[in-house]
């Protein structure tokens, strides 16, 4: 049997100004990645909900799930966060998106030597939206980018704002790197340093002992549940 039930986020959104173009971001994905694949490898069922151009999880026993707007990101969060466990939100999702034009829409407009005028709405809070329905044994962790001098106070705003458990925070430089400078911020008030510059691989097996450790994470009546072999790792 399963042991939880992970739904994980991950990679960007692109969204469209026309049939061709789109604004989207940097995220490479490499961290929701990582963390399904180290999930699924401590026995757990592990759903991923991908965005465009991400890196791909290696672990055969993730179902992934792919999306590439924030709309349709919110479609799917709605279909699977009701049934997971634990939701980690690592996708970077566009703060704003085009604003629907009808002289951008079905095709692709042509460039002139006219200036174009852009404009953009904001997109519905997604981590906050599907907090607001969540179970009471439901675990929400979010992620945060934030410059390094004022990450861990921001870390903390986006945890009380958006109602959610525990909040990743990273300095601005980690995007679309290989390796973190991870802060976990809790709704208790703690916050952990991970141990030093790391790979997302090993970030990813890190904040899953710790999770498993009881360190972080507890909610009334909800445990999180290690295998023999998990227990080991922790415990070696």
């Amino acid at each position: 049997m399963p042991l939880s039930r992970i739904l994980i986020t991950s990679g960007p959104t692109h969204e469209p100004i026309d049939a061709v173009r789109f604004i989207g971001n940097r995220s490479s994905g490499r961290m929701g990645a990582a963390l399904a694949d180290a999930a699924a490898a401590r026995g757990n069922e592990v759903v991923l909900l991908l965005g465009p151009g991400a890196a791909f999880p290696v672990n055969p026993a993730v179902t992934v799930i792919r999306f590439r707007t924030c709309a349709d990101l919110q479609s799917l969060l709605q279909t699977h966060a009701p049934h997971a466990d634990t939701l980690i939100m690592a996708a970077a999702v566009a703060d704003y998106r085009p604003k629907p034009n009808p002289l951008m829409s079905g095709g692709k407009f042509r460039r002139t030597n006219q200036v174009l005028n852009l404009e953009l709405e904001p997109t519905p809070d997604l981590l906050a939206e599907v907090a607001r329905t969540r179970r009471a044994q439901q675990l929400f962790v979010g992620f945060a980018l934030e410059p390094r001098e004022e990450m861990v106070e921001a870390a903390w705003r986006k945890l009380k704002r958006k109602g959610i458990d525990i909040v990743v925070a990273n300095p601005l430089g980690t995007m679309d790197s290989e390796s973190v400078e991870a802060t976990v911020v809790t709704s208790t008030g703690e916050h952990f340093e991970a141990p030093g510059p790391m790979s997302k691989g090993s970030f990813a097996e890190w904040f899953f002992e710790l999770l498993a450790a009881g360190s972080i994470g507890n909610r009334s009546e909800r445990s999180w549940e290690i295998d023999a072999a998990a227990s080991a790792t922790v415990n070696s």
